[in-house]
């Protein structure tokens, strides 16, 4: 189903705001199934007496198992299919019914079941005992955290069926011949009976006391509404962007006028007869929920509301961190890095306190690119610069870099409105689809020219891009580690990346270093207020104040992240998690080694064995430390 089938990919991620459309469409359920807790749990039968050949033997039963059992998974999902290149069910969607999910369950346990009977664990080599532990806490997690299936809102303002199905569409559905078009067109024809089963499931998820806040419905109207304007929907000058996508698409291939003109009169139809009765129903749905929907923000307010959410915590950021002490912890970074934003202060010689300097950072128009198209080309150029020039540095900083390429794009108009300020979208496996950085340049005045940088650093190279791409490109590792994500680890490593480009010396303008810390002071600021939203029952209003005081965002970035802690909880507080982990592995690993120490070689430890909780990533780390001590 389209929420739960992402639950082996990742961002995504994505600045989910950073919402890379596979983090996206996991729907919040993904931090409940797939991003794994803290410590390992299975039955290992035990057999110290192993002989070489025998570990090589049992390693490959056990990895010839994870491929069949990832190859049975991406056969459920026609939408991962999509995504990693394969055409096999390419004018299908996922079943998103409860009976879909069940049926997964099942499988899960029957797959924990066989592993754990078939395996000698004792029997395999280091690499597979990793695989086997993943996979085992993976399957436990799941099958522990199914009684929350519910506890997520399938449609909201940041992302949603209702955003992600045209998105997917434009993006991910590749067209090369005919046959990928008219999957095109089978896939338009099934979005009313795909909608029809999500409202169905939104209905059972208000039966059992979770509905969003008032808030979110406006938002998700406006663009469900944006989605069907344009022809063919309307009588308007202007095309809708699906039919614009589709009809660029087609005209691109080697086919007779005709025929071209037969397979877009087909598309118009299934946009009149499929897609525009779905939006319908939706938008109608939404109305009657909206009606019935409270001010509460927290997941306080959910039946067991505390444990799930502290469930939450352990699952996003791989720690046994409660949510008082990530609050204390975010406390403490704010009020470290406001000293840092005070140096940089005296360093323009400017003149005022830290809430002078946060309004002069706001509101100064040297800061900002105008709202205009022409500028908006500037700022993609700009940010194509910058990625472009780190791309010939990396060799300062890593041995292992992605085959994969990456592009730079704005967000598009259909949901450039409500999407958050820049995500990234993964390669396809074979290089059919590049990765890609995406800027939103709705306002530009909600994307400074100080945060530049650190976004591009982020998002693209070397955040987000390195990571996932040389994941998918790892050898030797089975391929639900290559496409698996852990949110501590993903997002630690991209807000990590855009701390390391300083420290080969960019970010020389003080003004772009003020841009650094902000973004880590943002990151800072969500573990104080995802926290405070989700677990000591702050209003929205107490979220959008304290964001507002202690950093330079502008009111929008306040608002729209306090929205996306309310919809998302826990998810926000992996970043800073995350990252001040790696950096204290780092530091461990250089007072211990000295002039052994090797950035290049720390980095290959972090990213060569694709995504895990931060437990493993220490022991990865000490186990290196020490075979070069």
């Amino acid at each position: 189903m389209l929420v739960l089938l992402f639950i082996l990919t990742e961002i995504i991620v994505f600045h989910l705001n950073e919402t890379k459309l596979l983090r996206v469409m996991k729907n919040f359920f993904y931090v409940l199934t797939c991003l794994l807790a803290v410590a390992f749990a299975c039955n290992k039968p035990k057999d110290s007496n192993v002989e070489v050949d025998d570990a090589k033997s049992e390693s490959q039963k056990a990895n010839d198992f994870f491929e069949r059992v990832f190859n049975e998974q991406v056969d459920r999902s026609p939408t991962f299919q999509t995504s990693l290149g394969i055409k096999k069910d390419y004018g299908s969607w996922d079943n998103p019914t409860d009976s879909a999910r069940v049926a997964v369950l099942e499988a899960t346990k029957n797959d924990l079941k066989e592993l754990r009977s078939s395996i000698n664990y004792d029997a395999l080599d280091d690499q597979t005992k990793v695989s086997y532990d993943l996979f085992v806490l993976q399957a436990e997690n799941a099958i522990e955290d199914f009684k929350y299936r519910y506890y997520n809102y399938p449609v909201n303002q940041m992302f949603g069926f209702h955003s992600e199905i045209p998105s997917f569409l434009i993006n991910m559905h590749l067209i090369t011949d005919q046959s990928d078009a008219e999957a095109y067109i089978k896939r338009l024809n099934g979005v009313k009976k795909l909608f029809e089963q999500n409202i169905k499931e939104l209905s059972i998820g208000e039966e059992k006391g979770i509905l969003p806040p008032k808030f979110v419905f406006g938002r998700v109207l406006d663009d469900s509404k944006n989605i069907i304007k344009g022809k063919p929907f309307d009588k308007s000058a202007d095309t809708s962007a699906i039919m614009e996508d589709f009809t660029n698409k087609v005209e691109a291939l080697s086919l007779s006028k005709d025929k071209k003109e037969e397979l877009l009169k087909s598309a118009e139809n299934a946009l009149v007869n499929s897609v525009l009765p779905a939006y319908q129903g939706l938008i109608e749905f939404l109305k009657g929920q909206q009606s019935r929907a409270n001010d509460d923000d927290g997941a306080w307010k959910f039946p067991d509301g505390e444990n799930f959410y502290n469930n939450a915590l352990a699952r996003t950021t791989t720690t046994k961190m409660t949510s008082d002490e990530i609050h204390e912890l975010g406390l403490s970074e704010v009020a470290r890095i406001h000293g840092e934003m005070k140096e940089i202060m005296k360093k323009t010689n400017f003149n005022g306190d830290l809430s002078d300097f946060f309004k002069f950072m706001r509101e100064d128009d040297q800061f900002y690119y105008e709202n205009t198209d022409a500028d908006k080309v500037v700022y993609m150029d700009s940010a194509t610069q910058i990625i472009n020039n780190m791309k010939g540095l990396l060799d300062q900083l890593f041995f292992t870099k992605p085959k994969a390429d990456m592009t730079v794009r704005r967000v598009e108009a259909f949901r450039e409105q409500s999407a958050g300020k820049a995500f990234y979208n993964q390669p396809a496996p074979d290089g059919s689809r590049p990765g890609i950085y995406y800027a939103n340049l709705y306002n530009t005045k909600n994307m400074p020219k100080y945060e530049m940088e650190a976004l591009a650093y982020h998002e693209g190279i070397p955040g987000h891009h390195m990571q996932i791409a040389i994941a998918q490109e790892l050898e030797g590792i089975p391929k639900f580690r290559k496409f698996g994500s852990f949110t501590a680890y993903v997002e630690g490593w991209g807000l990590y990346c855009e701390k390391i480009p300083k420290e080969i010396g960019l970010y020389s303008n003080p003004y772009s270093d003020y841009g650094r810390l902000a973004m880590e002071l943002w990151r800072s600021c969500r573990l104080v207020v995802d926290t405070g939203i989700h677990s000591k029952k702050w209003t929205r209003e107490q979220g959008i104040e304290y964001y507002v005081k202690n950093t330079s965002g502008s009111e929008r970035e306040c608002v729209r992240m306090v929205e996306r802690h309310i919809v998302i909880p826990s998810q926000a507080t992996a970043y800073k998690i995350g990252m001040n982990k790696i950096l204290e592995l780092r530091a461990v690993a250089k007072e211990k080694l000295g002039d052994k120490f090797d950035i290049r070689e720390f980095h290959d430890v972090v990213l060569t064995s694709g995504a895990v909780p931060l437990n493993l990533l220490e022991k990865m780390v000490a186990e290196w430390v020490a075979s070069k001590a």
